[in-house]
């Protein structure tokens, strides 16, 4: 490696242009020393021993040099340090046969040898001050050819033990991604929603688990640690900090993606985004937020105790190390979420706009631990601004919730007054928000709020005491609720019979308190139901006169009776045939009209038996006695009580009914 090498401190500077590999030439001397030692230095046990026989006296002139600068008289250069050279040098090209990369960093006996390249570098910054052309320069230009080797051989150590010697570290991050924590600290699931018109229910598509590849990311065998801590330490302080941050960089810059591939994440441009399909971007989308969480719960705090612990003596240089590392990676992230903001607004994209958006506000979070105070500012404030615009995207889709529920006009009323699909689809969507981004929708319509007033004035304070405004979303929430209301008035007109008219309002009102009801969030949002449980019994009023008055009617006394208590026979067997008729017409009918909520279904069984079946019995009781016995009564009477009761429980079952005639 061809670079110069500066001692710091100083105005002296000395460059070496020789290929690092290349030997170094020493003086005549100092080469049959060096032939003398060669064989000591096979092993690490005598590469210790020579350093330790040595140390004390290249101390001891390092500690002479700073003296001698007070009384102008510079030491000579001892045979320690020329030995020092020599044992660097020996020791590096014993190791440094580019056949086998790694094989010092798996001997953990070879540690000795970055104490030797420490001392030779303190040497270094020692000769600092002196004049070029002193005694110094010849040593000090032999010292630093070597001390540039073994910089050189340390650096594809350095870069070997991060890239290659990686494993299960202590730390298991396990499924940390599986389930991470949301600012509200709800750990959430990633969904998209569909509903089964079938079963009425909403199907979620869950996330994949974390990678099992990843449960040891960012983490190294307690041994490898030291060696890198070690490592980094002693080309730092030699002056070779600039080679050791980007060998460490480039490392975990290489590591960080392939993490990130693992994770199904994959670069993909502004442009593509906006030409996939919905059911294609879904599934990036996904991707995307599981890396994201991934990051947020793993990688990056992972990444902040690795660069602790590999430079601790460093902090200087951990935060630097940290943005570089951090800010291609949320700026990759960043790119895809403006683009994803950037599409169509629909129904189905909010649940993953909400996720993306979760995503990047734990993200903020995290940025703000890993830099705190004004660190990295553009990188949090883009973050931020990329989150509000997912929050807008996000308000634009619910509004379609609005559209949808408008242009839904159908003319083809639902068969026999059941639940209507539109209501089904807006209630368990609705649901699902409340349900799982209850406080993710308040927070997206509170940002949305305070973006629309930032340019309006202040309201003025009238003194009074006025009710706390309610939240955005709940008023966004409520105009939806007013809509479906309203779309459903219209689509019981298209009902010819009103009575059907008011079953369908029946069925569609109780489904919709049903969900209020069975959702505590979005119960909490929306208030009581108070209101809405007596535009049902209003319904249920309805429905009962409208169906059954006419019925009634047939039982009523006027008209009957003549002078001296006497009954109008012909008038009576009108009456008799007319309850038939009309009640075989509303059987035949009533038994094909569908009330799927049996609490419903049975509470409107029994208000009907409660209003035909005492007057049918008191009205059978009062007048069977002046028709003729036998086949004539039976011809009149086809009904007795019971069998009216078992027929009204016929109704609203969806499917046509045998009538129950009266047993002979």
């Amino acid at each position: 490696m061809d670079r110069k090498f500066s001692v710091k401190g100083g105005s002296g500077s000395f460059s070496n242009k020789e290929n690092a590999t290349s030997s170094v030439n020493f003086d005549s001397a100092t080469a049959a020393d060096r032939a003398k030692e060669g064989d000591a230095l096979d092993s690490a046990s005598d590469f210790e021993t020579r350093l330790g026989r040595i140390s004390g006296g290249v101390d001891s002139f390092v500690d002479s040099l700073s003296a001698s600068r007070d009384c102008h008289i510079p030491p000579d250069v001892p045979e320690y340090y020329d030995k020092l050279v020599a044992l660097v040098d020996g020791e590096v090209a014993k190791y440094d046969t580019g056949r086998d990369s790694g094989r010092w960093c798996r001997d953990s006996g070879n540690s000795p040898l970055l104490d030797a390249v420490g001392k030779l570098s303190r040497v270094a910054t020692a000769l600092t001050g002196f004049p070029t052309e002193s005694k110094y320069s010849v040593p000090l230009s032999r010292g630093n050819s070597v001390l540039q080797r073994a910089m050189t051989f340390l650096e594809e150590e350095f870069r070997w033990l991060l890239e290659d010697s990686a494993g299960g570290g202590e730390v298991d991050h396990g499924n940390a991604a599986a389930a991470v924590p949301s600012a509200t600290g709800k750990p959430k699931k990633q969904s998209s929603f569909c509903l089964s018109q079938e079963n009425d229910r909403y199907v979620l598509s869950e996330p994949d688990s974390a990678h099992k590849g990843d449960e040891g990311f960012a983490t190294y065998p307690p041994q490898i640690m030291s060696r890198l801590s070690k490592t980094a330490t002693a080309m730092i302080a030699a002056g070779y900090d600039t080679e050791c941050c980007q060998v460490y960089s480039i490392a975990r810059r290489n590591a960080f993606e392939d993490s990130l591939k693992r994770t199904g994440l994959e670069k993909i441009s502004m442009d593509d985004v906006q030409k996939l399909t919905w059911e294609s971007l879904e599934g990036v989308i996904t991707s995307w937020t599981k890396a994201c969480k991934r990051c947020v719960a793993v990688y990056f705090p992972g990444e902040k105790k690795l660069c602790e612990a590999v430079f601790p003596q460093w902090t200087g240089i951990n935060p630097g190390l940290l943005s570089n590392l951090t800010r291609g990676v949320v700026i990759q992230l960043l790119n895809f979420a403006e683009a994803v903001a950037m599409t169509k607004r629909s129904v189905e994209k909010l649940f993953k706009f909400l996720d993306m958006y979760e995503a990047l506000r734990d993200l903020i979070l995290v940025l703000d631990e890993l830099f705190p105070g004004d660190a990295s500012p553009e990188l949090k404030s883009e973050t931020a601004s990329a989150r509000r615009r997912l929050g807008r995207a996000a308000v634009g889709s619910f509004s379609d919730l609005e559209n949808s529920i408008k242009a839904d006009t159908g003319k083809i009323p639902v068969p026999g007054g059941a639940v209507h699909p539109l209501t089904r689809y807006v209630m368990n969507y609705l649901k699902y928000a409340c349900g799982e981004y209850k406080d993710t929708m308040e927070q997206v319509y509170q940002e949305h709020a305070r973006s629309d007033r930032h340019d309006e004035p202040p309201e003025p304070d009238g003194g009074g005491q006025r009710a706390p405004p309610r939240s955005p979303f709940v008023v966004q929430l409520n105009e939806v609720m007013d809509l479906l209301d309203n779309n459903l008035d219209a689509k019981s007109k298209l009902y010819k019979d009103p009575s059907l008219s008011y079953i369908f309002l029946m069925n569609n009102r109780r489904y919709i308190m049903q969900k209020i009801k069975g959702s505590a969030e979005i119960h909490a949002l929306l208030g009581d139901t108070r209101k809405r449980a007596a535009q049902l019994r209003h319904c249920h009023k309805n429905y009962t006169w409208e169906t059954w008055s006419k019925v009634l009617a047939c039982l009523k006394d006027d008209g009957l009776m003549q002078g001296k208590g006497s009954v109008n026979k012909t008038v009576l067997k009108e009456r008799f045939k007319s309850f038939n008729t009309l009640f075989e017409e509303i059987h035949k009918t009533q038994s094909t009209w569908v009330v799927s909520d049996e609490q419903l279904q049975s509470e409107l069984r029994v208000s009907i038996s409660a209003v035909i079946v005492p007057a049918y019995r008191s009205f059978l009781g009062r007048f069977r006695q002046y028709l003729d016995s036998g086949r004539q009564a039976e011809k009149y009477i086809k009904f007795g009580p019971e069998e009216l009761e078992s027929s009204i429980e016929d109704l609203f079952d969806g499917t046509p009914a045998s009538m129950v005639r009266r047993r002979s």
